[in-house]
């Protein structure tokens, strides 16, 4: 059986980059419950724009598996894709970054000691790992298209976005090798586990982490970037079915 992938974005201005990316024309556009909206590429490449945020994007994503599932059409691995602040240096502007694994990086209670994240609180969990074979295959096809420079690490998920020195400090802390945070990457992970399907988080760097400065961000830059890496993946790893784990 062929199995489809899912892309799932915040905002249309991503899912257009990554659209672009994978270069196979105008999409087929299915509806989705909740006024979502697949765009189907070459009838098995799914791309969702899921909302901004962790609930947002993991109940767009649960419905869009859900309907794989119940018509017996379903998917085989789930991205989730678009523009992220970069912790410097690891991850410069304009740079892509291929998550290691996916963490809830606020998802867990203040103490008088320290943040404790939720399973240390033993409620769930706050990281989803990515099978290496999958993020081999990613960054074999990046280096060999000699596309944006990449990192592969650790890529944090955010209710509220930094925007201070000391909150980028405390999360460097806690996530050394974290590269990049985001908004949405553990809600769309914490969908495609219930499913049982490999996910993944790409996102490109339009601002360092750190004091909020709207002057010094680079989105059309990310978006680029992000298309540059969607365009290896589209003639590499995604023409191969991917099986769930």
């Amino acid at each position: 059986m062929v199995h489809r992938i899912l892309i799932v974005t915040a905002v249309a201005a991503e899912a257009d980059s990554v659209s672009a990316g994978l270069g196979l024309g105008a999409p087929e556009l299915l509806p989705l419950p909740g006024g979502l909206t697949l765009r189907r590429h070459d009838g098995r490449l799914d791309v969702l724009v899921g909302g901004v945020g962790p609930a947002a994007v993991a109940a767009a994503t649960g419905t869009a598996l859900a309907r794989g599932s119940l018509t017996g059409d379903p998917y085989g691995l789930v991205l989730s894709a678009g523009i992220a602040g970069g912790f410097q240096p690891a991850a410069p502007l304009g740079s892509v970054v291929v998550s290691s694994a996916i963490v809830a990086a606020d998802l867990g209670a203040e103490t008088p000691d320290g943040y404790l994240a939720v399973d240390e609180l033993g409620f769930g969990r706050s990281v989803h790992p990515v099978p290496e074979a999958l993020t081999g295959r990613i960054t074999a096809a990046l280096e060999t298209a000699g596309g944006p420079p990449y990192a592969l690490a650790p890529v944090l998920t955010v209710s509220t976005v930094t925007g201070t020195a000391r909150r980028a400090a405390e999360l460097a802390e806690r996530h050394p090798t974290a590269a990049a945070e985001a908004m949405e990457g553990f809600g769309v992970a914490e969908a495609a586990a219930a499913y049982g399907v490999p996910v993944v988080e790409i996102r490109a760097v339009s601002n360092a982490v750190g004091p909020r400065d709207r002057a010094a961000w680079r989105i059309g830059e990310a978006l680029g970037a992000l298309r540059l890496a969607f365009e290896p993946l589209s003639r590499t790893v995604f023409v191969e079915s991917w099986e769930p784990s």
